[in-house]
Parts: structure tokens; C-alpha cells; sequence
């Protein structure tokens, strides 16, 4: 399922003061949120009947409760609430892979779990930062390239006079 594409502004001042009041909140909220910062529904797309929700800040308490902001409506009509609420209990255990996967969503969510919505731009973002680094680690490769293995210019280089044409190694 896709992620749901709700975004609103966060009200600034409810957020520092259920930030600075919540257990285990953090130390100075100023740096958790600003005056113009907007977020997106982590949930999965759907109705009107469902509150949008996003997570604001993980708890440092052993009961596994979180700070979400929870929205309905858009505009005047926006009704909104700051909420610390439990973690949803829910997992995916992958047997061929032996991986567990927790849902990071709040307990008894509207929709699917986490592990179930996919985040076309994340998706989109990650694909690009994954082409950029294989870009520059091919480049790095090529030769010529500074630092290469092989090159004239990179440490342990080949064929430099006076070296030997042997790889580095910590033997003496």
C-alpha cells in the first residue's frame, strides 16, 4: 500500500510544550522542531474517517511510548492533537532471512503496518543516492582516478620509480 501524502504545518508552540513536558522527552525541544516545520502522514493512504499521524519524537522511557501529531481536516477546518501514545506491537519475521521487522506506527493504527506502505518519494530518493554514490565509486575506480590502486598518483602506486611493482602489504 502507499503512504498517505497529508501534510500539514505543526503547531509550534503546542509542540515545544508537549515535547518539554512528555517523560522522557528531549533535553532541549527548540532543536526537535521549528516554527515553520511541516510534516507528512507516516500512515498508509486512506479515508477521511482516519486521523493523519506523524511521529515526533521517540521517548526515552521503558514503556515505549512516542510523541505523535495527529491531524484531521485541512485548512480552518484542521483539527489537530499532540499525543504520546504505545508502539505498536506488531512484527514481520522473515524465516528465510531470519529478520524481524517492528511496526513503527502506534498501537491499534488505522490501515496496515509500517512494514506493509511503501514511500514512493522515499523510494525515489533512496534510488537516487544509491546512483550517485555507484556514480562516484566508479569514478574513483577509473583510471587515472587520485587514490586509485594502479594509478600514478594513489598510495601503493605501480610503476612509480624507485618502487617496487608489488602490492602493499604490513609484513616487514
Amino acid at each position: 500500500m502507499l503512504q498517505c501524502i497529508a501534510v500539514t504545518q505543526v503547531p509550534y508552540s503546542e509542540a515545544l510544550l508537549a515535547l518539554a513536558t512528555m517523560e522522557g522527552g528531549p533535553e532541549h525541544p527548540p532543536d526537535i522542531v521549528e516554527s515553520e516545520d511541516f510534516v507528512l502522514c507516516e500512515l498508509g493512504d486512506h479515508d477521511e474517517s482516519a486521523e493523519h499521524a506523524a511521529h515526533l519524537w521517540t521517548a526515552d522511557t521503558p514503556d515505549d511510548q512516542d510523541l505523535w501529531f495527529l491531524w484531521s481536516g485541512t485548512g480552518a477546518h484542521r483539527v489537530h492533537r499532540l499525543d504520546v501514545l504505545r508502539l505498536c506491537p506488531a512484527v514481520l519475521r522473515e524465516l528465510a532471512t531470519r529478520t524481524v521487522t517492528t511496526c513503527a506506527y502506534f498501537d491499534h493504527h488505522p490501515g496496515p503496518h509500517s512494514f506493509s506502505v511503501t514511500d514512493p518519494l522515499g523510494d525515489l530518493i533512496a534510488e537516487h543516492v544509491h546512483s550517485e554514490v555507484r556514480r562516484l565509486v566508479s569514478e574513483d575506480e577509473t583510471p587515472g582516478a587520485p587514490d586509485a590502486p594502479g594509478t600514478l598518483d594513489g598510495p601503493g602506486a605501480r610503476g612509480r620509480p624507485g618502487t617496487p611493482d608489488e602490492p602493499d602489504t604490513d609484513a616487514p
